[in-house]
């Protein structure tokens, strides 16, 4: 008999294909406990893993579409406390021109019509300080904020600048230094346009912020979707992992047993040929 012709028996092949399979299997089991994915290449599962690779490129793409939200975000609130700033002088500006309604001498008034105009000025300064990432959206019309709600930048919104400027709310300077108390009625009356502008558009650029708020959050909720859509398909359940880790194990060490088993009644039969 030749050393060609010897060839394994039936159930040593049989035993020694199981520990090739077993040893693949454990390998994978491994593979997935230590990445915690199930599927980490498409040679694992192509459907699931350029799947879960689909969403996760929707999910960034839509992480850089919050960053944006967030930043849109950031600049309406900042110009509502502008707003709000703003506002506080124009009531200001109100007391100053009560305060000289209630005095009738002219030396008196004429001092309260230069805090008016000092106060003025400082109006002008606050809006033209109100700019937030480049953008002022209270010093001119002509300004815009336009905000994109997708990655495709095929949904936004157009947040129009308003002119908050003394000129843009028509507070003039004080006429004939309040010497007149009709000057100083006039004052008070495009204060009180001007108050009931500022109203206005803070509510208008409130209304903007809270739609920004929802898209940011829905854009946040999709996110999470579609992250968790991607670890549905990909991720391990560890503790199946583990236990099948145990079992795998339990197997080869059954069949590394078996094997030698096989062996040994190999051996056993060669002795009968001499």
């Amino acid at each position: 008999m030749t050393i060609s012709s010897i060839t394994l028996s039936a159930s040593a092949y049989a035993n020694l294909q199981a520990l090739q399979n077993l040893a693949a299997q454990l390998g994978q089991t491994q593979r997935a406990l230590a990445s915690g994915k199930v599927v980490n290449s498409a040679s694992d599962n192509a459907t699931a893993f350029f799947q879960s690779e689909g969403f996760l490129q929707s999910a960034n793409d839509l992480s850089n579409v919050k960053n944006n939200l967030s930043t849109s975000l950031s600049t309406v609130n900042s110009v509502n406390n502008s707003l709000g700033n703003i506002t506080t002088v124009v009531n200001q500006l109100q007391s100053i021109t009560t305060s000289a309604l209630q005095d009738s001498d002219t030396t008196d008034r004429k001092k309260f019509a230069s805090q008016f105009n000092s106060l003025r000025t400082q109006l002008d300064l606050l809006v033209n300080d109100a700019t937030f990432n480049g953008t002022n959206l209270l010093n001119t019309t002509t300004s815009k904020l336009v905000v994109f709600f997708d990655a495709k930048n095929a949904t936004a919104l157009t947040i129009a600048g308003v002119n908050v400027t003394s000129a843009g709310l028509h507070i003039s300077v004080a006429q004939n230094a309040f010497a007149a108390t009709t000057d100083i009625n006039t004052a008070t009356s495009l204060l009180l346009t001007a108050i009931s502008t500022l109203r206005t558009d803070a509510q208008s650029f409130g209304s903007n912020a809270t739609l920004i708020q929802t898209r940011q959050d829905f854009t946040s909720n999709l996110i999470n979707s579609l992250t968790q859509a991607s670890n549905n398909l990909v991720l391990a359940d560890t503790n199946q992992e583990g236990a099948t880790l145990q079992q795998l194990q339990a197997q080869n060490q059954l069949a590394i047993v078996s094997l030698g088993i096989s062996g040994q009644l190999t051996q056993a039969i060669l002795r009968l040929f001499p």
